[in-house]
């Protein structure tokens, strides 16, 4: 598939029914968004077989074929926060943590009850100034969806002079068409060369293809915006 075919609507439409329409996704994204995967942007079962060891779990296979497969890209990975090497996963509180917000405020993770799930649900602990307060709270369903939600917000916070974000509240033009709900609290737009989404109704990341679908995106949603 030449990356100028990919179909966002369809692929993030099929990454809700299953792991291996998320792993369809992130291919696709990362190919018509930034590079296609490679061989060397993946664990290799040898650290993650290291990782179960040294944890003394098994690591769901959802989460094994998201590390094999993208696992070092830290441009779908770790452009704000960061997901964890298969040699810094830990066990905090009952749950296998895999991802840490940039400056700690929260931690994404998967509860040891859950492990032996193939694509278990996920969960997230916010760092509380009360640490008796802290808990685990639900986050997405399936590691898969929040593996591939993961991959495409980090390249849209990407540091690229084709990304960019803004704080805003203020609805999108029509020529912007929504795209299939993904993620906890995110809404997806697709505009001409450009990839909005659209976080908590309160702030707005973006990647356009070109710098000319930038300068579009700013005239037709005007703000404050980083790099404009």
């Amino acid at each position: 598939m030449n990356d100028t075919d990919f179909d966002m609507r369809a692929a993030m439409a099929e990454t809700l029914r299953g792991r291996e329409g998320a792993w369809a996704l992130v291919r696709g994204f990362a190919a018509h968004w930034g590079e296609p995967l490679a061989a060397a942007d993946g664990y290799t079962d040898a650290e993650l077989d290291a990782a179960e060891r040294r944890l003394g779990v098994r690591l769901p296979a959802a989460l094994r074929e998201a590390y094999r497969l993208f696992g070092r890209r830290a441009d779908l990975t770790s452009s704000q926060d960061v997901l964890l090497t298969p040699d810094e996963l830990y066990v905090l509180d009952g749950a296998l943590v895999y991802r840490a917000e940039n400056q700690g405020c929260a931690h994404w993770g998967v509860l040891l009850g859950d492990l032996e799930r193939e694509d278990p649900p996920t969960v997230v602990r916010p760092d509380l100034a009360d640490k008796s307060q802290e808990r685990w709270e639900p986050w997405e369903e399936r590691f898969s969806t929040a593996a591939a939600v993961m991959a495409m917000t980090e390249k849209l916070l990407e540091d690229h002079e084709l990304t960019d974000f803004v704080e805003s509240d203020s609805e999108l033009p029509d020529d912007f068409r929504e795209l299939p709900a993904l993620g906890r609290g995110c809404r997806w737009h697709e505009g001409p060369d450009v990839l909005i989404g659209v976080v908590e109704e309160a702030w707005m990341m973006a990647r356009a293809r070109t710098p000319e679908a930038l300068e579009a995106l700013y005239e037709a949603v005007p703000g404050d915006w980083r790099n404009s």
